[in-house]
């Protein structure tokens, strides 16, 4: 239960490479897959831990190798916030930065495309947030979280949809 197969420093390299990899394959695939997750993106995650699981223990199924793991990854999750907060380059680097998806009623393409967001995906968050009409929208910012935050016109007076009508 507690004889490790291999050396507690490799259980540590192991998992430093396993995270590194992860964070940089995880941040080519953009906001929109973290953000917003969907049943695939659930079954991805779930299978891609499965998938790395050998790659971090060497087959050592030991409580020990567990731990030396559990305290690597959550130390190299530790660290790699503490650096985004203290470097805005890093930041930048690791996180990404945030995407203007659309602009006082001009949809920027090409942010929408880098982000593989469709023009009804926008709609429906601009509707979340109790807006039908691109004119009542200043801006809507694709965040590093991969949440789209909307900033209202100036001039427009509502953010709410307008109410159904009753048929005579």
């Amino acid at each position: 239960m507690w004889h490790l197969t291999l050396p507690w420093w490799e259980f540590v390299l192991r998992g430093l490479i396993v995270y590194l990899f992860l964070i940089l394959i995880l941040r080519l695939t953009g906001k929109r897959q973290i953000g917003q997750m969907s049943p695939f993106d659930l079954v991805l995650l779930l299978m891609l831990s499965n998938a790395v699981q050998n790659s971090t223990n060497g087959g050592d199924n030991s409580v020990a190798a567990g731990l030396i793991l559990s305290i690597t990854l959550v130390a190299a999750n530790w660290i790699t916030g503490y650096i985004t907060y203290r470097s805005k380059s890093a930041e930048r680097l690791i996180e990404g930065a945030p995407q203007i998806l659309l602009h006082n009623g001009v949809l920027y393409e090409k942010a929408m495309k880098d982000a593989q967001l469709t023009k009804e995906e926008l709609m429906s968050a601009l509707r979340a947030e109790g807006y039908s009409d691109l004119g009542d929208v200043r801006a809507a910012i694709l965040e590093n979280d991969g949440s789209i935050s909307v900033i209202p016109h100036p001039q427009s007076n509502s953010n709410t949809l307008p109410q159904p009508q009753k048929l005579p």
